[in-house]
Protein backbone atom coordinates (compact mmCIF):
# COMPACT_ATOMS: atom_id res chain seq x y z
CA UNK A 1 0.00 0.00 0.00
CA UNK A 2 1.14 3.29 -1.15
CA UNK A 3 2.39 5.25 2.17
CA UNK A 4 0.67 8.57 3.20
CA UNK A 5 2.61 11.81 2.90
CA UNK A 6 1.76 15.18 4.96
CA UNK A 7 3.19 18.53 3.22
CA UNK A 8 4.68 20.79 5.71
CA UNK A 9 3.12 23.76 3.98
CA UNK A 10 0.07 22.83 2.00
CA UNK A 11 -2.11 19.88 3.46
CA UNK A 12 -3.24 19.14 -0.02
CA UNK A 13 -0.44 19.63 -2.32
CA UNK A 14 3.14 17.47 -1.35
CA UNK A 15 6.12 17.82 -3.85
CA UNK A 16 6.76 14.54 -5.26
CA UNK A 17 10.49 14.27 -4.25
CA UNK A 18 8.33 14.40 -0.55
CA UNK A 19 7.61 11.54 0.75
CA UNK A 20 6.38 10.69 4.77
CA UNK A 21 5.82 6.73 5.53
CA UNK A 22 3.99 5.71 8.25
CA UNK A 23 5.43 4.37 11.20
CA UNK A 24 3.41 2.09 13.27
CA UNK A 25 3.25 1.19 16.56
CA UNK A 26 2.71 -1.76 17.85
CA UNK A 27 0.03 -0.92 19.90
CA UNK A 28 -2.14 1.31 17.84
CA UNK A 29 -5.19 -0.58 16.23
CA UNK A 30 -4.86 -3.05 18.23
CA UNK A 31 -6.65 -1.61 21.75
CA UNK A 32 -3.68 -1.61 23.91
CA UNK A 33 -3.82 2.30 24.64
CA UNK A 34 -2.78 5.58 22.83
CA UNK A 35 -0.66 5.37 19.55
CA UNK A 36 2.00 7.99 19.08
CA UNK A 37 2.91 8.84 15.53
CA UNK A 38 6.39 10.33 14.42
CA UNK A 39 6.67 12.20 11.39
CA UNK A 40 9.94 11.76 9.34
CA UNK A 41 10.45 14.29 6.16
CA UNK A 42 13.17 12.53 3.44
CA UNK A 43 14.00 13.93 0.62
CA UNK A 44 15.61 12.67 -2.99
CA UNK A 45 17.79 14.51 -4.77
CA UNK A 46 16.74 13.49 -8.81
CA UNK A 47 20.34 14.03 -9.67
CA UNK A 48 22.12 11.67 -7.65
CA UNK A 49 19.36 9.42 -6.29
CA UNK A 50 20.63 9.91 -2.77
CA UNK A 51 18.59 9.59 0.25
CA UNK A 52 19.17 11.74 3.74
CA UNK A 53 16.89 12.42 6.45
CA UNK A 54 15.95 14.99 8.29
CA UNK A 55 15.27 14.94 12.24
CA UNK A 56 12.09 16.58 12.87
CA UNK A 57 11.98 19.47 15.51
CA UNK A 58 9.07 18.38 17.08
CA UNK A 59 7.34 15.20 17.16
CA UNK A 60 3.78 15.80 17.13
CA UNK A 61 1.56 13.66 20.00
CA UNK A 62 -1.93 12.93 18.78
CA UNK A 63 -4.79 11.58 20.84
CA UNK A 64 -5.88 7.81 20.64
CA UNK A 65 -6.77 6.29 17.27
CA UNK A 66 -10.36 6.09 16.30
CA UNK A 67 -9.31 3.29 14.25
CA UNK A 68 -7.38 2.04 10.61
CA UNK A 69 -8.61 2.40 7.33
CA UNK A 70 -11.09 5.27 6.62
CA UNK A 71 -11.55 5.66 10.18
CA UNK A 72 -8.00 6.95 10.60
CA UNK A 73 -6.83 10.61 11.26
CA UNK A 74 -6.32 12.35 7.87
CA UNK A 75 -3.15 14.35 6.39
CA UNK A 76 -5.49 17.39 7.11
CA UNK A 77 -6.09 16.37 10.77
CA UNK A 78 -2.84 15.86 11.48
CA UNK A 79 -1.69 19.02 9.82
CA UNK A 80 -3.90 21.22 11.41
CA UNK A 81 -3.43 19.81 15.21
CA UNK A 82 0.25 19.99 14.73
CA UNK A 83 -0.44 23.88 13.37
CA UNK A 84 -2.22 24.32 16.75
CA UNK A 85 0.28 22.84 19.05
CA UNK A 86 2.78 24.94 17.64
CA UNK A 87 1.15 28.21 18.24
CA UNK A 88 0.27 26.90 21.97
CA UNK A 89 3.65 26.46 22.38
CA UNK A 90 4.88 29.95 21.01
CA UNK A 91 2.31 31.99 23.27
CA UNK A 92 3.53 30.01 25.82
CA UNK A 93 6.94 31.26 25.07
CA UNK A 94 6.17 34.78 24.98
CA UNK A 95 4.42 34.96 28.60
CA UNK A 96 7.37 33.52 29.78
CA UNK A 97 9.83 36.01 28.51
CA UNK A 98 7.27 39.04 29.63
CA UNK A 99 8.33 39.34 33.06
CA UNK A 100 5.09 41.71 34.78
CA UNK A 101 5.66 43.85 37.33
CA UNK A 102 3.98 43.16 40.35
CA UNK A 103 1.81 46.33 40.91
CA UNK A 104 0.48 47.99 44.34
CA UNK A 105 -2.55 46.10 45.79
CA UNK A 106 -5.46 48.08 44.82
CA UNK A 107 -3.93 49.06 41.62
CA UNK A 108 -6.43 51.18 39.46
CA UNK A 109 -6.79 49.12 36.61
CA UNK A 110 -7.43 45.66 38.89
CA UNK A 111 -10.26 47.74 40.64
CA UNK A 112 -11.93 48.51 37.56
CA UNK A 113 -11.65 45.32 36.33
CA UNK A 114 -12.60 43.42 39.17
CA UNK A 115 -15.46 45.39 40.52
CA UNK A 116 -18.37 48.21 39.04
CA UNK A 117 -17.97 51.92 40.17
CA UNK A 118 -20.43 54.44 40.31
CA UNK A 119 -19.68 56.72 37.08
CA UNK A 120 -20.06 59.81 38.93
CA UNK A 121 -18.27 59.35 42.30
CA UNK A 122 -16.36 56.04 41.60
CA UNK A 123 -17.20 54.21 44.50
CA UNK A 124 -17.42 50.48 44.38
CA UNK A 125 -21.34 49.94 43.96
CA UNK A 126 -22.99 48.51 47.08
CA UNK A 127 -26.63 47.05 48.08
CA UNK A 128 -25.79 46.88 51.66
CA UNK A 129 -25.18 50.50 53.36
CA UNK A 130 -27.58 52.79 52.61
CA UNK A 131 -26.00 56.12 53.39
CA UNK A 132 -22.58 54.79 52.24
CA UNK A 133 -21.14 56.28 48.87
CA UNK A 134 -22.15 53.59 46.19
CA UNK A 135 -25.38 52.56 47.63
CA UNK A 136 -28.01 50.93 44.94
CA UNK A 137 -31.19 49.46 45.80
CA UNK A 138 -31.72 45.88 45.43
CA UNK A 139 -34.01 45.81 42.32
CA UNK A 140 -32.29 48.36 40.23
CA UNK A 141 -28.74 46.61 40.44
CA UNK A 142 -30.23 43.21 39.68
CA UNK A 143 -32.01 44.65 36.77
CA UNK A 144 -28.96 46.68 35.19
CA UNK A 145 -26.76 43.09 35.82
CA UNK A 146 -29.13 41.49 33.84
CA UNK A 147 -28.72 44.02 30.92
CA UNK A 148 -25.26 44.52 31.28
CA UNK A 149 -25.47 47.90 32.11
CA UNK A 150 -23.84 48.36 35.64
CA UNK A 151 -21.11 50.83 34.07
CA UNK A 152 -24.31 53.46 33.60
CA UNK A 153 -25.24 53.74 37.24
CA UNK A 154 -25.48 56.85 39.44
CA UNK A 155 -25.35 55.79 43.01
CA UNK A 156 -27.82 57.38 45.18
CA UNK A 157 -25.35 59.77 47.22
CA UNK A 158 -24.20 61.05 43.44
CA UNK A 159 -28.11 61.22 42.67
CA UNK A 160 -28.50 63.75 45.96
CA UNK A 161 -25.33 65.78 45.00
CA UNK A 162 -26.61 66.37 41.56
CA UNK A 163 -29.82 68.08 43.41
CA UNK A 164 -27.56 70.09 45.08
CA UNK A 165 -27.54 68.14 48.50
CA UNK A 166 -24.36 68.39 50.72
CA UNK A 167 -23.77 64.78 51.68
CA UNK A 168 -20.58 64.02 52.73
CA UNK A 169 -18.51 60.82 52.17
CA UNK A 170 -15.06 61.82 54.61
CA UNK A 171 -15.02 60.83 58.00
CA UNK A 172 -12.50 61.71 60.22
CA UNK A 173 -11.13 65.06 59.23
CA UNK A 174 -12.56 68.47 60.63
CA UNK A 175 -16.36 68.67 60.68
CA UNK A 176 -17.28 65.44 58.91
CA UNK A 177 -19.01 63.29 60.86
CA UNK A 178 -16.69 59.46 61.51
CA UNK A 179 -18.18 56.08 60.81
CA UNK A 180 -17.76 52.65 59.01
CA UNK A 181 -19.59 53.96 56.35
CA UNK A 182 -17.20 56.80 55.29
CA UNK A 183 -14.13 57.01 53.25
CA UNK A 184 -11.27 58.55 55.62
CA UNK A 185 -8.74 60.87 53.94
CA UNK A 186 -5.70 58.61 54.44
CA UNK A 187 -7.68 55.79 52.62
CA UNK A 188 -8.65 58.65 49.42
CA UNK A 189 -4.71 59.16 49.31
CA UNK A 190 -4.13 55.77 49.62
CA UNK A 191 -6.13 54.76 46.04
CA UNK A 192 -3.39 57.29 44.45
CA UNK A 193 -0.24 55.41 46.03
CA UNK A 194 0.33 53.24 42.91
CA UNK A 195 0.77 56.49 40.19
CA UNK A 196 4.11 56.33 41.09
CA UNK A 197 4.33 52.72 39.61
CA UNK A 198 2.51 54.36 36.67
CA UNK A 199 3.66 55.22 33.17
CA UNK A 200 1.50 57.85 32.82
CA UNK A 201 1.20 61.77 32.06
CA UNK A 202 0.28 63.60 35.44
CA UNK A 203 -2.22 66.80 34.99
CA UNK A 204 -2.12 68.84 38.28
CA UNK A 205 -4.64 71.74 39.08
CA UNK A 206 -4.34 74.46 41.32
CA UNK A 207 -6.82 76.74 42.34
CA UNK A 208 -5.32 80.50 41.74
CA UNK A 209 -7.88 81.70 44.96
CA UNK A 210 -5.77 79.38 46.54
CA UNK A 211 -3.05 78.44 45.10
CA UNK A 212 -0.33 78.08 48.40
CA UNK A 213 -2.95 76.03 49.87
CA UNK A 214 -4.02 74.12 47.13
CA UNK A 215 -0.59 73.68 45.89
CA UNK A 216 0.28 70.20 46.79
CA UNK A 217 4.11 70.71 47.77
CA UNK A 218 4.64 67.01 47.94
CA UNK A 219 3.40 65.68 44.68
CA UNK A 220 6.10 63.73 43.65
CA UNK A 221 5.19 61.27 46.65
CA UNK A 222 2.14 60.19 44.54
CA UNK A 223 3.03 61.27 40.82
CA UNK A 224 6.73 59.51 41.17
CA UNK A 225 8.97 60.59 37.90
CA UNK A 226 6.04 60.78 35.49
CA UNK A 227 6.02 64.41 33.78
CA UNK A 228 3.43 67.14 34.80
CA UNK A 229 1.57 69.57 33.44
CA UNK A 230 0.17 72.10 35.46
CA UNK A 231 -2.91 73.66 35.12
CA UNK A 232 -4.30 76.95 36.89
CA UNK A 233 -8.24 76.90 37.62
CA UNK A 234 -10.49 79.28 38.19
CA UNK A 235 -9.03 82.67 36.46
CA UNK A 236 -12.50 83.96 35.86
CA UNK A 237 -12.60 85.00 39.09
CA UNK A 238 -9.54 87.24 39.40
CA UNK A 239 -10.80 90.91 39.87
CA UNK A 240 -11.85 92.41 36.64
CA UNK A 241 -8.84 93.99 34.27
CA UNK A 242 -6.60 91.70 35.98
CA UNK A 243 -3.29 91.24 33.00
CA UNK A 244 -2.91 87.92 32.89
CA UNK A 245 0.61 88.06 31.68
CA UNK A 246 1.51 89.05 34.84
CA UNK A 247 -0.51 86.10 36.43
CA UNK A 248 1.13 83.58 34.07
CA UNK A 249 4.72 84.86 35.04
CA UNK A 250 3.99 85.16 39.38
CA UNK A 251 2.38 81.56 38.47
CA UNK A 252 5.72 80.58 36.94
CA UNK A 253 8.15 82.10 39.78
CA UNK A 254 6.66 80.31 42.80
CA UNK A 255 6.15 77.17 40.54
CA UNK A 256 10.03 77.74 40.04
CA UNK A 257 10.89 78.61 43.79
CA UNK A 258 8.75 75.24 44.99
CA UNK A 259 11.30 73.25 42.79
CA UNK A 260 9.14 71.42 40.85
CA UNK A 261 9.39 70.62 37.10
CA UNK A 262 6.62 70.91 34.95
CA UNK A 263 6.03 70.91 31.36
CA UNK A 264 3.78 73.87 31.15
CA UNK A 265 1.55 76.24 33.13
CA UNK A 266 -2.02 76.71 31.31
CA UNK A 267 -4.48 79.29 32.82
CA UNK A 268 -7.87 78.17 32.32
CA UNK A 269 -11.78 78.31 33.46
CA UNK A 270 -13.64 75.34 33.64
CA UNK A 271 -16.76 77.85 33.70
CA UNK A 272 -15.95 80.06 30.32
CA UNK A 273 -13.49 77.31 28.94
CA UNK A 274 -10.47 79.74 28.86
CA UNK A 275 -7.39 77.68 27.89
CA UNK A 276 -8.75 74.76 27.85
CA UNK A 277 -8.09 74.43 24.49
CA UNK A 278 -4.51 74.73 25.15
CA UNK A 279 -4.38 72.03 27.38
CA UNK A 280 -5.71 69.39 25.36
CA UNK A 281 -3.51 70.38 22.59
CA UNK A 282 -0.67 69.87 25.17
CA UNK A 283 -1.98 66.36 26.54
CA UNK A 284 -2.42 65.20 23.48
CA UNK A 285 0.79 66.31 22.01
CA UNK A 286 2.47 64.79 25.84
CA UNK A 287 0.41 61.75 26.07
CA UNK A 288 2.16 59.77 23.62
CA UNK A 289 0.23 56.44 24.29
CA UNK A 290 -0.29 56.98 28.31
CA UNK A 291 -3.18 57.13 30.38
CA UNK A 292 -3.80 60.55 31.50
CA UNK A 293 -4.62 61.31 35.14
CA UNK A 294 -6.06 64.63 36.68
CA UNK A 295 -4.61 65.01 40.43
CA UNK A 296 -5.34 67.63 42.54
CA UNK A 297 -6.56 68.81 46.22
CA UNK A 298 -10.28 68.17 47.18
CA UNK A 299 -12.48 70.55 45.21
CA UNK A 300 -9.88 72.48 43.02
CA UNK A 301 -12.35 71.40 40.24
CA UNK A 302 -10.94 68.28 38.91
CA UNK A 303 -14.34 66.78 37.88
CA UNK A 304 -15.34 70.43 36.17
CA UNK A 305 -12.38 70.10 34.26
CA UNK A 306 -12.69 66.93 32.81
CA UNK A 307 -16.06 67.84 32.13
CA UNK A 308 -14.50 70.99 29.92
CA UNK A 309 -12.11 68.77 28.53
CA UNK A 310 -14.53 65.95 27.15
CA UNK A 311 -16.67 69.11 25.99
CA UNK A 312 -13.98 70.62 23.33
CA UNK A 313 -12.73 66.88 22.36
CA UNK A 314 -16.35 66.42 21.96
CA UNK A 315 -16.36 68.35 18.67
CA UNK A 316 -13.89 66.19 16.84
CA UNK A 317 -13.61 63.15 18.89
CA UNK A 318 -17.24 60.91 19.10
CA UNK A 319 -15.49 58.42 21.86
CA UNK A 320 -15.28 61.81 23.85
CA UNK A 321 -18.59 62.91 22.76
CA UNK A 322 -20.22 59.27 24.03
CA UNK A 323 -18.02 59.61 27.41
CA UNK A 324 -19.47 63.18 28.31
CA UNK A 325 -22.91 61.28 28.55
CA UNK A 326 -22.07 59.57 32.00
CA UNK A 327 -19.32 62.09 33.40
CA UNK A 328 -18.41 62.76 37.12
CA UNK A 329 -20.67 64.85 39.67
CA UNK A 330 -19.65 67.79 40.68
CA UNK A 331 -20.22 69.44 43.60
CA UNK A 332 -18.82 71.92 46.25
CA UNK A 333 -18.51 68.78 48.81
CA UNK A 334 -14.78 68.16 49.51
CA UNK A 335 -14.76 64.12 48.36
CA UNK A 336 -17.03 64.49 46.17
CA UNK A 337 -15.20 61.36 44.38
CA UNK A 338 -14.55 59.09 46.41
CA UNK A 339 -12.41 56.53 44.15
CA UNK A 340 -10.52 56.26 40.50
CA UNK A 341 -13.07 57.35 37.56
CA UNK A 342 -11.80 56.15 34.30
CA UNK A 343 -13.10 57.68 30.82
CA UNK A 344 -12.40 56.33 27.51
CA UNK A 345 -11.63 60.03 26.39
CA UNK A 346 -9.24 59.39 23.23
CA UNK A 347 -10.27 58.20 19.99
CA UNK A 348 -7.21 56.58 19.61
CA UNK A 349 -6.72 54.93 22.61
CA UNK A 350 -5.51 55.99 25.79
CA UNK A 351 -8.16 56.61 28.70
CA UNK A 352 -8.40 59.70 31.01
CA UNK A 353 -8.63 59.19 35.27
CA UNK A 354 -10.61 61.20 37.73
CA UNK A 355 -8.86 60.88 40.53
CA UNK A 356 -10.01 61.62 44.43
CA UNK A 357 -9.05 64.65 45.66
CA UNK A 358 -6.09 64.95 48.28
CA UNK A 359 -7.72 65.99 51.13
CA UNK A 360 -5.38 68.55 53.24
CA UNK A 361 -6.00 69.54 56.98
CA UNK A 362 -4.44 72.37 56.62
CA UNK A 363 -7.32 73.91 54.99
CA UNK A 364 -10.44 76.14 55.98
CA UNK A 365 -12.91 73.36 54.56
CA UNK A 366 -11.38 70.62 56.27
CA UNK A 367 -12.62 72.29 59.58
CA UNK A 368 -16.26 73.78 58.50
CA UNK A 369 -19.70 71.71 58.49
CA UNK A 370 -20.41 70.11 55.05
CA UNK A 371 -23.56 72.71 55.39
CA UNK A 372 -20.92 75.94 55.34
CA UNK A 373 -18.80 74.75 52.86
CA UNK A 374 -20.51 76.26 49.79
CA UNK A 375 -19.76 79.31 51.51
CA UNK A 376 -16.32 79.31 50.92
CA UNK A 377 -16.44 78.52 47.52
CA UNK A 378 -16.64 82.17 45.11
CA UNK A 379 -19.27 81.97 42.86
CA UNK A 380 -18.51 85.56 41.01
CA UNK A 381 -15.89 87.58 40.13
CA UNK A 382 -13.65 88.63 43.22
CA UNK A 383 -14.16 92.11 44.13
CA UNK A 384 -11.11 93.59 46.62
CA UNK A 385 -13.05 95.13 49.72
CA UNK A 386 -10.32 97.48 51.44
CA UNK A 387 -9.73 98.82 54.71
CA UNK A 388 -8.09 102.54 55.13
CA UNK A 389 -8.13 104.80 58.02
CA UNK A 390 -11.02 106.95 56.46
CA UNK A 391 -13.14 103.47 56.22
CA UNK A 392 -12.65 103.13 59.99
CA UNK A 393 -13.22 106.40 60.33
CA UNK A 394 -16.78 106.16 58.98
CA UNK A 395 -17.56 103.46 60.88
CA UNK A 396 -16.86 104.36 63.94
CA UNK A 397 -17.57 108.18 63.45
CA UNK A 398 -19.85 107.88 66.54
CA UNK A 399 -17.50 106.83 69.12
CA UNK A 400 -15.25 109.29 70.61
CA UNK A 401 -11.99 108.03 70.24
CA UNK A 402 -8.84 108.92 68.59
CA UNK A 403 -7.51 107.35 65.20
CA UNK A 404 -4.40 106.60 63.90
CA UNK A 405 -5.04 104.46 60.93
CA UNK A 406 -5.93 100.66 61.36
CA UNK A 407 -3.49 100.63 64.66
CA UNK A 408 -5.63 99.04 67.37
CA UNK A 409 -8.52 97.50 65.29
CA UNK A 410 -9.16 93.87 65.05
CA UNK A 411 -10.77 93.01 61.37
CA UNK A 412 -13.09 90.05 61.51
CA UNK A 413 -12.97 88.03 58.44
CA UNK A 414 -16.46 85.50 59.16
CA UNK A 415 -15.72 83.43 62.02
CA UNK A 416 -13.17 82.21 60.26
CA UNK A 417 -10.35 84.66 60.22
CA UNK A 418 -9.25 87.79 63.01
CA UNK A 419 -6.44 90.23 61.97
CA UNK A 420 -5.43 91.96 65.08
CA UNK A 421 -3.47 95.23 63.82
CA UNK A 422 -0.63 96.11 66.55
CA UNK A 423 1.18 98.77 64.48
CA UNK A 424 1.25 100.12 60.66
CA UNK A 425 1.28 103.46 59.41
CA UNK A 426 -1.92 105.76 59.36
CA UNK A 427 -1.43 105.21 55.65
CA UNK A 428 -1.55 101.70 55.60
CA UNK A 429 -4.12 99.78 53.23
CA UNK A 430 -5.81 96.08 53.79
CA UNK A 431 -7.32 94.46 50.96
CA UNK A 432 -9.56 90.96 51.35
CA UNK A 433 -10.09 88.87 48.28
CA UNK A 434 -12.67 86.31 48.86
CA UNK A 435 -15.67 84.64 48.76
CA UNK A 436 -18.49 87.58 49.34
CA UNK A 437 -20.41 85.32 51.55
CA UNK A 438 -17.64 85.95 54.38
CA UNK A 439 -18.88 89.18 55.82
CA UNK A 440 -16.08 91.78 57.25
CA UNK A 441 -16.50 93.60 60.49
CA UNK A 442 -14.29 95.62 62.33
CA UNK A 443 -13.84 96.09 66.66
CA UNK A 444 -11.59 97.80 68.54
CA UNK A 445 -9.17 94.81 69.65
CA UNK A 446 -9.85 95.68 73.23
CA UNK A 447 -13.33 94.51 72.54
CA UNK A 448 -12.27 91.55 70.03
CA UNK A 449 -12.62 88.86 72.04
CA UNK A 450 -16.09 89.77 73.83
CA UNK A 451 -17.72 90.24 70.23
CA UNK A 452 -16.22 87.15 68.90
CA UNK A 453 -17.95 85.37 71.94
CA UNK A 454 -21.15 86.76 71.21
CA UNK A 455 -21.70 86.76 68.08
CA UNK A 456 -19.81 83.67 66.20
CA UNK A 457 -22.31 81.79 64.35
CA UNK A 458 -24.86 84.54 64.69
CA UNK A 459 -23.30 87.76 62.78
CA UNK A 460 -19.83 85.79 62.09
CA UNK A 461 -20.73 82.73 59.86
CA UNK A 462 -19.90 80.04 59.29
CA UNK A 463 -19.26 77.93 61.49
CA UNK A 464 -23.34 78.02 61.83
CA UNK A 465 -26.00 75.85 62.91
CA UNK A 466 -25.45 72.88 64.80
CA UNK A 467 -21.81 73.19 64.48
CA UNK A 468 -21.57 76.39 66.79
CA UNK A 469 -21.35 74.72 69.90
CA UNK A 470 -18.51 72.59 69.22
CA UNK A 471 -16.48 75.12 67.42
CA UNK A 472 -13.20 75.42 69.31
CA UNK A 473 -13.05 78.81 68.11
CA UNK A 474 -9.37 80.79 66.70
CA UNK A 475 -7.02 78.87 68.47
CA UNK A 476 -3.92 79.28 66.24
CA UNK A 477 -1.91 82.95 66.73
CA UNK A 478 0.67 83.57 64.02
CA UNK A 479 2.71 86.79 64.62
CA UNK A 480 3.95 88.48 61.17
CA UNK A 481 6.41 91.88 61.08
CA UNK A 482 6.10 93.19 57.39
CA UNK A 483 7.93 95.87 56.01
CA UNK A 484 7.78 97.79 52.64
CA UNK A 485 10.66 97.59 50.94
CA UNK A 486 9.30 99.46 47.91
CA UNK A 487 6.50 102.04 48.57
CA UNK A 488 5.09 101.98 44.69
CA UNK A 489 3.97 98.64 44.99
CA UNK A 490 2.18 96.08 47.92
CA UNK A 491 4.29 94.72 50.27
CA UNK A 492 3.22 91.09 50.23
CA UNK A 493 -0.24 88.58 50.50
CA UNK A 494 -1.25 86.47 54.17
CA UNK A 495 -3.43 84.12 52.04
CA UNK A 496 -5.54 82.19 54.15
CA UNK A 497 -5.65 78.18 53.10
CA UNK A 498 -8.65 77.49 51.50
CA UNK A 499 -10.26 80.76 51.96
CA UNK A 500 -8.45 83.41 50.04
CA UNK A 501 -5.92 86.36 50.61
CA UNK A 502 -5.43 89.61 51.99
CA UNK A 503 -2.69 92.12 50.19
CA UNK A 504 -0.65 94.91 52.12
CA UNK A 505 -0.47 97.84 50.11
CA UNK A 506 0.43 101.88 50.97
CA UNK A 507 -2.60 103.61 50.98
CA UNK A 508 -0.90 107.61 50.56
CA UNK A 509 -0.19 109.22 47.45
CA UNK A 510 2.77 110.94 49.66
CA UNK A 511 4.14 107.39 50.04
CA UNK A 512 4.32 106.44 46.75
CA UNK A 513 5.54 109.96 45.36
CA UNK A 514 9.49 109.21 44.59
CA UNK A 515 10.05 112.55 43.93
CA UNK A 516 8.93 113.61 47.59
CA UNK A 517 12.44 114.00 50.18
CA UNK A 518 10.56 115.27 53.14
CA UNK A 519 12.37 114.47 56.76
CA UNK A 520 9.22 113.51 57.54
CA UNK A 521 8.31 111.26 54.68
CA UNK A 522 12.18 109.73 55.48
CA UNK A 523 11.15 109.42 58.59
CA UNK A 524 7.70 107.43 58.04
CA UNK A 525 9.73 104.91 55.51
CA UNK A 526 12.47 103.97 57.78
CA UNK A 527 9.47 103.10 60.27
CA UNK A 528 7.19 101.25 57.43
CA UNK A 529 6.88 98.13 59.55
CA UNK A 530 3.36 96.43 60.28
CA UNK A 531 2.98 93.74 62.93
CA UNK A 532 -0.14 91.80 62.42
CA UNK A 533 -1.70 88.98 64.82
CA UNK A 534 -3.79 86.62 62.42
CA UNK A 535 -6.18 84.29 64.01
CA UNK A 536 -7.31 81.32 62.20
CA UNK A 537 -8.54 77.77 63.68
CA UNK A 538 -6.06 75.08 64.77
CA UNK A 539 -4.87 73.35 61.59
CA UNK A 540 -5.48 75.70 59.31
CA UNK A 541 -2.33 77.26 57.69
CA UNK A 542 -1.09 80.86 57.18
CA UNK A 543 1.10 81.66 53.73
CA UNK A 544 3.19 84.83 53.11
CA UNK A 545 3.64 84.75 49.73
CA UNK A 546 4.51 87.99 46.95
CA UNK A 547 1.80 89.85 46.28
CA UNK A 548 -0.86 88.41 43.26
CA UNK A 549 -1.13 91.50 40.43
CA UNK A 550 -4.62 91.23 40.38
CA UNK A 551 -6.90 93.93 39.02
CA UNK A 552 -6.11 97.09 36.73
CA UNK A 553 -3.43 98.52 38.54
CA UNK A 554 -1.67 95.18 39.51
CA UNK A 555 0.20 95.40 35.72
CA UNK A 556 1.98 98.73 36.56
CA UNK A 557 3.23 97.66 39.31
CA UNK A 558 4.42 94.28 38.82
CA UNK A 559 7.96 94.01 37.79
CA UNK A 560 9.45 91.38 35.59
CA UNK A 561 12.12 89.73 36.25
CA UNK A 562 15.29 89.03 34.46
CA UNK A 563 16.18 85.71 33.23
CA UNK A 564 19.78 84.08 32.75
CA UNK A 565 20.15 81.67 29.13
CA UNK A 566 19.63 78.89 31.83
CA UNK A 567 16.68 79.98 33.28
CA UNK A 568 15.13 81.03 29.99
CA UNK A 569 16.06 77.08 28.91
CA UNK A 570 14.23 74.93 31.84
CA UNK A 571 11.89 77.87 32.65
CA UNK A 572 8.59 76.51 31.58
CA UNK A 573 6.15 78.03 29.42
CA UNK A 574 2.48 79.33 30.37
CA UNK A 575 -0.19 79.90 27.97
CA UNK A 576 -3.12 81.26 28.21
Amino acid sequence: MTPKTLSLFSPFLLPHHLKTPKSCNPGQGQGHGPGRVIIICKSINSQNQKEFDFEPQLSVSVPESQGTGAAAPTRGDIFLERQQLLAASSLVLEKKKKKKKDKVSGSLKAANSATFCCYGCGAPLQILETDAPGYVDQDTYDLKKKHRQLKTILCGRCRLLSHGHMVTAVGGNGGYTGGKQFVTAEELREKLRHLRHENALIVKLVDIVDFNGSFLAHVRDLAGSNPIILVITKVDLLPKGTDFNCVGDWVVEATMKKKLNVLSVHLTSSKSLVGITGVVSEIQKEKKGRDVYILGAANVGKSAFINAVLKMLSYKDPVAAMARKYKPIQSAVPGTTVGPIQINAFLGGGKVYDTPGVHLHHRQAAVVHSQDLPALAPRSRLRGQSFTKQVIMDQWVSEKMEFDGLTGFSIFWGGLVRIDVLKALPETCLTFYGPKALKLNTIPTTKANEFYKKEVGVLLTPPSGEQVPEWTGLETIRQLRIRFDDTQRPACDVAISGLGWITIEPDSQTLKDPNSNSDLLIQQREAMEISLDVHVPKPVEIFVQPPLPVGKLGGEWYQYRDLTEKEEETRPKWYF
